[in-house]
């Protein structure tokens, strides 16, 4: 699932990584809005409350806005650079290094928040915004762009030109299907992990992240090892 890369992925492999990091996405950032009432993932509308905040003259409120929109694009160039590193020196596992980059970074996070309950929760958003860009980055490269576990706004796109392209098919058909489901279930995956992420956070608050980092080692460090091995 993080080994194979651009066209020596098929689909099945893109809708299981999609499934599972759109979840963990959504969780991420349902947590965080229970949390500072702020999404991390949610560009667009960050960029739409920025340019409404500098239109009011609320400069502080976004200069916050501008910070999380920051912290995203550094976390995707940040796993640029990694992926580019890797990727020049043969490193098959990169991709897989990078998620397990991404759980080191939930896991610190999620024990500040347990440690230091009462902070302010403007460092654990910026952090999560720099995680999510993280993780698009490199499910977009793996997959070609393929899958974009944090681009709601995309897959929507995507699910009407793919009902669209659905019609009109013809013998390619079965291909139609499963971009269909790859797109339709990145969104579920998103929309369900967002639930369970409100529901865990307003009850176990940081340990919710602690959770999400362990199901990314979970996932990760067999893959660097299979890499090793082969």
């Amino acid at each position: 699932m993080l080994i194979r890369e651009g066209d020596q992925r098929d689909f099945s492999i893109d809708i299981r990584l999609a499934t599972l990091l759109a979840g963990v996405a959504g969780a991420l950032n349902a947590a965080g809005f229970q949390a500072g009432g702020l999404f991390s993932a949610n560009m667009t509308g960050n960029v739409s409350a920025l340019s409404d905040h500098l239109g009011l003259g609320n400069w502080g409120i976004a200069a916050l806005f501008g910070a999380l929109i920051l912290a995203f694009i550094t976390g995707a160039f940040v796993s640029g650079l990694l992926i580019e590193f890797g990727r020049r020196r043969g490193v098959r596992a990169i991709y897989a290094f990078s998620i397990t980059v991404e759980a080191i970074l939930l896991l610190l996070l999620g024990a500040l928040r347990i440690v230091f309950p009462d902070l302010g929760a403007g460092h654990l958003v910026l952090g999560l915004s720099f995680i999510m860009g993280l993780q698009n980055a490199a499910t977009t490269r793996i997959s070609n762009a393929r899958v974009r576990t944090t681009h709601v706004s995309g897959m929507a796109t995507d699910i009407g030109l793919g009902l669209a392209a659905l019609l009109g098919a013809g013998t390619d058909r079965e291909n139609a299907l499963v971009r269909l489901r790859l797109y339709t279930q990145t969104i579920i995956a998103f929309f369900l992990g967002g639930i369970l992420g409100a529901v865990l956070y307003l009850s176990i608050g940081g340990y919710v992240l602690v959770i999400t980092a362990a199901i990314l080692f979970a996932v990760a460090l067999p893959e660097v090892r299979r890499a090793r091995s082969s």
